[in-house]
């Protein structure tokens, strides 16, 4: 069997594709604060865009094959979420099982701190089959000085055909107060992941 040259995830229709490069972003964060008045909503805003783009500026670094996200405006407050898929390459000799998953995915984890509510787990993705995820609560970076916590949940998806190959599907969101609702979310997103081959007719990344 060949290996596939692209593969398909649906998000919901309100997330747009992520604009990796970073431009979008100025625009998409003008649109958030004209939407309200409210200088908390207005600081809130832009906390969570320069979070966007920081995480933009590593994706970039790592590889990012594909991106899209949310920030929402509600009457109770901001609703931010993204997902991306990177393209991994296990090192000669290991593969990315649940053991490898669990001591390296993290930031913190690498730094040696502990990550608050880990599960590691094997979940089954319809067209793709047994694969393995990690959910956590994460401290990522905004500046040299400050981190933020968020919900992240990362799945890694096997390549056919291609030994040591795995697509990363990362999904992310600093709205820790939902979490039970986001990372139902985070799931199903990450259901409708299929590989596809380019003589089939279908929207694909």
């Amino acid at each position: 069997m060949s290996a596939p040259d692209r593969f398909v995830l649906q998000v919901p229709e309100s997330w747009p594709d992520a604009d990796l490069s970073g431009e979008s972003l100025t625009a998409m964060r003008a649109a958030a604060l004209a939407r309200t008045d409210d200088p908390r909503q207005k600081a809130t805003v832009n906390d969570m865009f320069r979070q966007g783009r920081e995480l933009v500026r590593a994706a970039r670094s790592h590889g990012a094959l594909y991106g899209a996200g949310t920030v929402t405006l509600f009457d109770d407050g901001v609703f931010m979420a993204n997902v991306m898929v990177f393209a991994v390459t296990a090192p000669t000799g290991r593969e990315l099982n649940l053991a490898t998953l669990s001591a390296q995915l993290g930031g913190s984890a690498a730094k040696g701190k502990a990550l608050s509510n880990r599960v590691v787990t094997a979940v089954e993705i319809p067209e793709v089959g047994t694969v393995a995820r990690v959910t956590a609560v994460e401290e990522v970076p905004l500046t040299a000085d400050v981190r933020m916590r968020v919900l992240t949940m990362h799945t890694v998806i096997p390549v056919p055909a291609t030994p040591r190959n795995y697509l990363l599907v990362t999904c992310t969101s600093p709205n820790l107060p939902l979490r039970t609702d986001v990372y139902d979310l985070f799931d199903a997103i990450t259901h409708t992941f299929r590989y596809v081959r380019s003589v089939e007719e279908t929207a694909a990344v």
